[in-house]
């Protein structure tokens, strides 16, 4: 790094001893980067008068040296940069820019918060980190999203009860604790809630009901798009996090299951303009954020109180090496983009009709092989299902899957067409944009909602303890409580809602399409109504893992539907187009006769015959029939080319045969009818 300027000679700062010197540096790579001899820091800001370089060390509370960078040598355009010999990694720093001690935008840790829900009032300091780990030849799965479980889950949350049973509970390495569970499950991708660093105590609320203060347990206010969160590792200084994030996707890698991450790039926990000011407000507002030109203000498309600024070259390009960092640096599988419509509104808040942030994602070379699942709407109802900018690459959640599906099961009329539809892969949404089934993210619950014995537990919210008189959260839930609202002791009432659970799972994991499942719906898991528990640092949010025994007849349902998924490959349709080199899936419709699918508006009875084409080989085949009415029916079943229909499945029947061993015996039944009860889920194969 060649410099025009004399070099500084500085006091001792770092642990090897060396003499530290201050010279010009490089602009890029922007953030803190080790390199032989030393540290080269750069940051971007239009608008700064004056940019000073804090370094501190790690167990000091006052600076250890300022270095004021000079506009004339140490400023490359809008880059402002420097280049500091003989620091190692593990120092803190921070800039003062027009007298605030700000976050670097592209720090990879940060200091401070290391024990959850404590010292909020932490310095404001960035880490200078070293990419080294041993990976041991790891890099991220590449399982098809066709062929992927998507498992949605929050760090702390899975295992912080105290009944996980894990050595490091709420942490990166309590997870790898859960892997054979998970392996147990038979899924294929954890889908973890934000992980980077955000002030969970940053909530002014109080549970009315405790008094207890409420906390940002989600996560969705990100302090750093970049930096892992230190208190989800189980040590306390600045670089564990790092490393415990990075062991935590080898180890993962090692089981066979992907890590796919929720990122949060529309707004950030700045929040409004009277918000804490932390990093990229100090460091240029007017580039990071959407204003209003008229009037200055924020305009807020996330209900968060801030958007940034996505198509800013600048941003776009912040977020971009965000992504390759943790693709090549993290060796994540995927990201799941929260809100993601905002990323592709202008900078005066229109939507784009071809957002230069969502096309450079979607051609980056570097995350060609990475899965991008857009929640395709934002919180100013820009509602993009199926219409989302997507170049033939992004994935959505599904969010008319998850309606549709709902209002099925729960015996809304009008719904059999629309059931049709989603269980064979909402070409109605996807096709028309180039991308195939498996673009489709379905879902029946995630973190924001009900859990499933919820969904068949409540016909209303019961938000109260968040402090907000139950006015937070959807009103829209398409839920039905089976007739009392609650817990009950009424033994009718309680199989009815174990045999709706059980529907709602069949109909997602039968369907074409990704599905997507909710941590803990596997073991009955409930928020007593709370469809909103995002400040709900409690046993609301945490799984209770003493289900795993007193629900384990559920357990094993869910562990042997998602077996038949993954045994069978007419579930997992890979395009809509035919093409006769592959094995192709056909899906003739059915109602109580032989086609004769009844699509009246009082219908609320489907089945469909799913082969491999043509109907003379010797291929798999499925049947399924759905009944969300009230009644029996007796259906008649299609005739076999060869072998007879064998029962896998019947949502009627109490456990251990209301679902059999994916590749176990199967019971015989008549071949030509079958009796069908009321809401229920038959499946049947050709063996």
């Amino acid at each position: 790094m060649s410099d025009p300027t004399p070099a500084v000679h500085l006091p001792r700062i770092s642990a090897n001893g060396r003499d530290a010197e201050f010279v010009r540096g490089s602009p890029l790579p922007l953030g803190a980067t080790p390199v032989r001899g030393g540290v080269n820091f750069s940051i971007f800001s239009q608008h700064a008068a004056s940019v000073t370089l804090v370094i501190f060390l790690p167990e000091e509370s006052q600076p250890a040296l300022e270095f004021n960078l000079h506009p004339k040598f140490h400023k490359t355009g809008d880059v402002w940069h420097c280049f500091l010999s003989g620091l190692d990694p593990g120092i803190h720093y921070a800039y003062r820019i027009d007298d605030r001690l700000l976050f670097d935008p592209y720090g990879k840790a940060v200091a401070g918060r290391p024990v959850w829900g404590h010292d909020p009032a932490s310095p404001v300091r960035s880490v200078v980190v070293e990419d080294r780990f041993p990976w041991h030849h790891d890099q991220p799965l590449g399982i098809p999203l066709a062929d992927s479980v998507i498992y949605e889950m929050h760090v702390r949350g899975f295992t912080r009860h105290g009944s996980s049973g894990v050595a490091a509970p709420g942490t990166f390495l309590g997870l790898c604790e859960k892997i054979p569970y998970l392996r147990s499950l038979g899924i294929t991708a954890v889908e973890l809630l934000p992980v980077t660093a955000f002030n969970e105590t940053d909530n002014p609320r109080h549970n009315p009901q405790t008094s207890e203060p409420l906390l940002d347990f989600w996560g969705y206010n990100p302090l750093s798009f970049f930096a892992p969160k230190l208190s989800y590792s189980s040590a306390t200084d600045s670089l564990s996090a790092v490393h415990e994030f990075k062991t935590m996707v080898r180890t993962f890698h090692a089981a066979g299951i992907e890590v796919i991450l929720d990122v949060v790039f529309n707004h950030t926990g700045e929040g409004g303009p009277n918000g804490h000011t932390v990093s990229w407000r100090g460091i240029d507002e007017s580039i990071y954020y959407l204003t209003d030109p008229a009037t200055g203000k924020y305009l807020d498309f996330s209900g968060c109180g801030n958007t940034l600024n996505c198509n800013h070259p600048v941003v776009r390009g912040q977020i971009a090496d965000c992504l390759r960092y943790w693709v090549t640096e993290m060796h994540v599988d995927g990201f799941r983009f929260d809100l993601a419509s905002i990323l592709g509104r202008g900078r005066d808040g229109t939507p784009l009709t071809n957002p230069p942030l969502l096309e450079q994602i979607a051609g980056d070379p570097v995350l060609a092989s990475t899965k991008l699942i857009a929640e395709a709407w934002d919180a100013a109802g820009l509602y993009q299902v199926g219409t989302f900018p997507a170049w033939g690459r992004w994935a959505e959640w599904n969010g008319q899957y998850r309606d549709d599906v709902r209002r099925f099961v729960k015996g809304d009329a009008g719904m059999v067409r629309a059931l049709a539809e989603r269980v064979s892969g909402s070409a109605d949404l996807y096709k028309t944009s180039g991308r195939e089934p498996y673009h489709s993210i379905n879902f029946v619950t995630c973190h924001d909602g009900f859990t499933l014995a919820d969904l068949v537990s409540y016909d209303h919210k019961h938000n109260e303890a968040n402090g907000e008189d139950n006015r937070d959260g959807t009103n829209t839930n398409w839920s039905w409580n089976c007739g009392v609202e609650g817990p009950t002791d009424d033994p009718p009432i309680q199989a009815l809602r174990q045999r709706q659970i059980r529907n709602h799972a069949a109909v997602l994991l039968l369907s074409h399409g990704t599905p997507m499942i909710l941590s803990g719906d596997e073991l009955g898991r409930s928020k007593q109504g709370n469809n909103n528990t995002y400040c709900q640092d409690n046993e609301l949010s945490w799984i209770p893992w003493d289900l795993e025994t007193h629900n384990s007849d559920l357990l094993r349902y869910f562990r042997n539907l998602i077996a038949f998924r993954k045994s069978h490959a007419i579930l997992r349709l890979a395009s809509y187009v035919r093409d006769q080199a592959r094995r192709e899936v056909e899906t003739v419709w059915h109602g109580v006769e032989l086609f004769q699918p009844d699509w009246s508006y009082e219908s609320r009875l489907l089945a469909w015959h799913m082969y491999e084409a043509p109907a003379t080989r010797r291929g798999e085949q499925i049947y399924v029939i759905a009944n969300a009415h009230w009644d029996a029916h007796l259906c008649a079943l299609p005739p076999l080319n060869w072998g007879q229909w064998r029962r896998f499945m019947d949502t009627t029947l109490a456990s251990p045969d209301d679902i059999a061993d994916a590749n176990g015996v199967l019971p015989e039944i008549p071949q030509d009818r079958y009796l069908v009860g009321p809401r229920s889920v038959v499946v049947l194969v050709a063996r």
